[in-house]
């Protein structure tokens, strides 16, 4: 018990080091919700898909074969 108590007394007097989350967080964050969106914004424009649009009358049977 002992141990633990001078182990959270010595952390609590040391200085506060930024981490890799506190200094690049916010930057890591936009980077990977600009290249979501970018990637999703070139799917749904360039991919050439028809987007809600009924296949009724479109899709035919083919003729059997024998």
């Amino acid at each position: 018990a002992r141990g633990v108590q001078h182990t959270a007394v010595r952390q609590a007097h040391r200085k506060y080091e930024p981490n890799f989350h506190d200094k690049y967080g916010n930057m890591v964050l936009i980077g990977g919700a600009v290249v979501f969106t970018t990637v999703w914004a070139y799917v749904l424009t360039q991919a050439g898909m028809e987007w809600g649009l009924s296949p009724v009358g479109k899709v035919t049977p083919k003729e059997w074969k024998e």
